[in-house]
């Protein structure tokens, strides 16, 4: 028979228990060292982009490593900080050139350590334009990933990727309706616009296609006589004369009327 020494058994349980309460010690410890390493690093992004959109370039430049890079998928690459605070200067906080804001969109951010650096922070944001005398536009939403370093005892952001951009969604509040091809068909032709010039306006299946210049664009009916962008905040509203025939549209962006083209030829079908 197998002979069992109550003095092991009473070591082996006691290892065990240890060994459970260290290991649970541990975990505890690293989750509580990553929740307030999430808490720093969201304060430091809230403080960061606030200094973006009022422009503070002087509190700005303090968040970066002097070898700091920014990666853009389309502007390229920018290294080191003298060159990022020049383009911030002539750009972005130009006052020469349009406002943009930027919204964090909610739920998109998360935040991981990195071993004996940092931390990373990415999510998703939308970027808003405000030109002199308009009302503020929705443009762009876009990816980011922040890369910030703990050194000396401060927190410096050493590299940061802005992409995927892309417009953002526009008329959200707008419901595509479905129309006959005869009623599209009387929008078909060509238009004459003062700022636009020569326009054209095809059918394409159960929607309207309109060019201009270098324009191209796919519009949506909302109702019978107005058409919506799904890109850019126009509208497009087609009138009618008394007999019943388009004689001209009217391009609207946010509601304010920027273009009127009267139809100058009709296409045949």
């Amino acid at each position: 028979m197998l002979k069992i020494n109550i003095a092991q058994v009473y070591l082996f349980l006691y290892i065990s228990i240890c060994s459970v309460n260290l290991n649970t010690a541990q975990t505890k410890t690293h989750h509580s060292n990553n929740e307030d390493l999430k808490v720093t690093i969201s304060k430091l992004d809230k403080e960061f982009w606030v200094s973006y959109n009022t422009c503070n370039i002087d509190t700005f430049r303090t968040f970066f490593v002097e070898d700091f890079e920014f990666y853009h998928d389309k502007g390229g690459l920018t290294s080191g900080l003298s060159k990022m605070m020049a383009s911030v200067k002539g750009g972005l906080c130009n006052p020469e050139n349009p406002r943009v804001r930027r919204e964090v969109i909610k739920g998109s951010v998360s935040i991981y350590p990195l071993q004996s650096y940092g931390a990373i922070i990415t999510g998703e944001h939308l970027f808003y334009v405000l030109e002199k005398g308009k009302t503020e536009r929705l443009t762009e939403i876009a990816k980011f990933t922040h890369v910030w370093q703990h050194k000396n005892n401060q927190w410096k952001m050493s590299r940061a990727l802005s992409y995927d951009h892309q417009p953002a969604p526009q008329n959200t509040d707008k419901k595509e309706i479905l129309l006959s091809e005869k009623i599209l068909n009387q929008y078909t032709g060509t238009y004459q616009a003062p700022q636009t010039g020569k326009v054209i306006i095809s059918k394409k299946e159960n929607l309207l296609e309109i060019k201009a210049s270098k324009m191209q664009a796919i519009v949506y009916p909302q109702s019978e006589t107005v058409f919506f962008h799904k890109q850019s905040p126009l509208t497009f509203e087609f009138v009618k004369t008394s007999d019943g025939t388009i004689s001209k549209m009217i391009v609207r962006e946010n509601g304010k009327i920027v273009e009127e083209a009267k139809k100058t030829k009709v296409q045949h079908h």
